[in-house]
């Protein structure tokens, strides 16, 4: 029986073509977009409907569409908005683009991994998580949920990545080190030894630069 997916966020075109992609070699239909934008609300993007915003998540979830994250500004954000819409009672299905190849990878659910990933084997993705476009993850790392990782980072082998994190574009994490949850890591900051909870981390070496606080909870979004 063919998914029927609902995007939450219509705001980039690459989402088309990952729409194309998918719908071409999965069994999945993609129907229409949800957005806290009331400007964007039940107007087309993409040729596909813009429903609403999160109040719409009981009467599609009940229709049994699950939905797909696409929120990658700041990690935060994401979190919320996905542990908002589980509340509401939806359930989320993952957005992966049909060129990556996930044996011997454990992956959770809503995760959002773009063209180009490479994600090699032994390593596990939690929940809620968003991989863009060309970012290298090495062998046996461990990513946490809600974390986004931006295009061209390279993550070495045994790498662990707490919840929450939100890692750059061009970043390069070395072998072996440890991300605190809700760590932020600079675009092309490289990562040389392990980061703290809420480090702030920028230049090569990455050094922080400031510690946040009242960091959000920990875990998937979804319990």
């Amino acid at each position: 029986m063919t998914q029927e997916i609902v995007f939450y966020g219509a705001n980039n075109p690459e989402t088309a073509r990952m729409i194309r992609a998918c719908e071409s070699t999965q069994d999945v239909r993609f129907v229409g977009f949800l957005d806290g934008d009331a400007e964007k609300q039940d107007k087309p993007y993409l040729g596909l409907p813009v429903f609403g915003g999160v109040e719409k998540v009981p009467e599609l979830a009940a229709q049994g569409i699950k939905f797909v994250n696409l929120i990658t500004r700041d990690s935060h954000t994401r979190y919320t908005t996905s542990k908002e819409i589980a509340r509401l009672g939806g359930e989320f299905a993952n957005l992966v683009h049909p060129s990556i190849d996930l044996f011997m990878v454990e992956l959770g659910v809503g995760n959002y991994l773009q063209e180009g990933v490479i994600v090699q084997a032994g390593c596990r993705i939690g929940d809620n998580s968003s991989i863009h476009m060309g970012s290298l993850i090495g062998h046996e790392t461990v990513i946490g949920s809600s974390t986004f990782i931006a295009h061209g980072v390279a993550v070495s082998g045994c790498v662990t990545i707490g919840d929450g994190v939100f890692i750059g574009a061009g970043a390069t994490i070395v072998p072996r080190v440890k991300i605190g949850n809700w760590a932020i890591i600079g675009a092309g900051a490289v990562i040389t030894k392990d980061v703290p909870d809420g480090a702030v981390m920028v230049g090569n070496p990455a050094k922080a630069i400031r510690q946040q606080e009242n960091l959000p909870a920990c875990g998937s979004p979804y319990v």
